[in-house]
């Protein structure tokens, strides 16, 4: 089986491509429609069971690509920690490809869009992006619905 990270490099040709024929905005779209039409597990997952659907989504999709991260589950709140992204690591350290430089802005357009749409509060941080350091941190609002209610 192949797995995602052998197409790093493609994806950041790809999103170079993409800005160079269209523009930042042309990028964001196409990031915007993987989250849309392709991250049907993610939405499921949290649809299910709320903040523990994020926790069990990013469970298996990290654990698959590695690298250094820490998750966190509460009650009203989900953080992931990445310490060292391997995408990131592959992009800006191996010097196969000259990385697209805004790389790390795709997790912004998949995730916290996707994650709204059932009521929570997101933030994204890319802290540093050759480095492959970021946070997300997803809260349920208090007095907001979300699937979390209905889970318990």
């Amino acid at each position: 089986m192949i797995s995602c990270t052998d197409f790093i490099w493609v994806y950041s040709e790809l999103f170079k491509f993409l800005e160079a024929r269209g523009g930042e905005a042309k990028v964001i779209e196409f990031w915007r429609g993987i989250s849309d039409e392709f991250l049907t597990n993610l939405r499921e997952y949290v649809a299910e069971d709320g903040l523990k659907g994020m926790f069990r989504y990013w469970s298996h999709t990290l654990g698959e690509e590695g690298g250094r991260h820490h998750m966190t589950l509460y009650d009203d709140m989900f953080v992931i920690d990445m310490h060292d992204c391997p995408s990131a690591k592959k992009i800006f350290r191996d010097g196969r490809v000259e990385p697209y430089p805004k790389y790390c802005e795709h997790c912004r357009w998949l995730y916290p869009p996707l994650l709204e749409e059932f009521g929570y509060e997101v933030d994204y941080h890319v802290l540093d992006c050759e480095k492959g350091a970021c946070r997300l941190t997803v809260r349920k609002p208090p007095g907001v619905m979300t699937p979390d209610d209905k889970a318990q």
